[in-house]
């Protein structure tokens, strides 16, 4: 049986100490109520501190929780929020489309699936829930990164990789092609990421009007991309899917 890590132990009951009790606590009462020595108290609190997840006021230099925990707090709401209110229309989409739909959110330098409602026919298929996908060659990952300034900056930190020749990895074509994103309102895949696969995607917002996820129909590109250009119709639904989607989640401007 595997052993706890003790560094991250004690991390996780300082935490659990600064969510109770009184709003701030000094070193010497965070590090007398857990029964760790001064030095030791202060090194986790500096770590945390850096990470976002400790705040010191600079004037009585005592410890409370800091804002990043919110943030991550409020993203596993988000999500799940996101996906209860998506059940109903992603289904309804893939049962018009004829194709699967994914329902994605950033995570990680990538987009996390959430949902996925498979193509409605007898066809095997794999659940991808849970699976991470590109960011820049995507149709999702498009629809992020011209949304959300936190995947626009991931994605332009780290190396754009070519997984088919289709894929576009210079940083002016790339920015290019995320104007064009913001200025149509939706992103396309055509085989950028895996051969035979196109996709058609569209942002989803919050009640802030913040982007928290995307929704996209994808399958075979010949059905897809029918001559080479996509269905107009699975433009419509999608875009008419992640709207709905939107309003449930109080976005009123949809």
């Amino acid at each position: 049986m595997a052993k706890n890590i003790q560094s991250l132990e004690r991390a996780a009951a300082m935490l659990r100490l600064l969510a109770g009790g009184e709003r701030r606590l000094g070193l010497s009462d965070i590090a007398s109520a857990l029964g760790l020595a001064k030095g030791t108290a202060h090194g986790i609190l500096r770590t945390l501190q850096h990470e976002g997840f400790v705040e010191q006021d600079p004037t009585s230099g005592r410890y409370q929780l800091g804002a990043e925990l919110l943030r991550l707090g409020n993203s596993y709401l988000d999500v799940h929020e996101l996906r209860a209110r998506a059940l109903v229309w992603t289904d309804d989409l893939a049962r018009s489309s004829g194709e699967s739909v994914h329902l994605g959110v950033l995570h990680q330098h990538g987009v996390l699936i959430v949902h996925h409602v498979f193509r409605p026919d007898d066809s095997r298929q794999v659940l991808e829930v849970g699976a991470m996908h590109p960011l820049h060659s995507t149709a999702l990952g498009k629809v992020l990164c011209a949304y959300d300034p936190v995947a626009h900056s991931e994605v332009t930190e780290g190396e754009r990789q070519s997984f088919t020749p289709r894929t576009v990895t210079g940083e002016q074509e790339f920015e290019a092609l995320l104007d064009t994103v913001r200025a149509r309102g939706w992103a396309a895949d055509a085989e950028e990421t895996w051969e035979g696969v196109a996709a058609v995607a569209a942002p989803v917002h919050d009640r802030r009007r913040m982007p928290v996820g995307a929704v996209a129909v994808t399958g075979a590109v010949e059905r897809v991309r029918p001559g080479g250009e996509l269905r107009p119709e699975l433009i419509t639904a999608v875009r008419d899917c992640a709207r709905a989607v939107s309003r449930d989640l109080g976005a009123n401007r949809f």
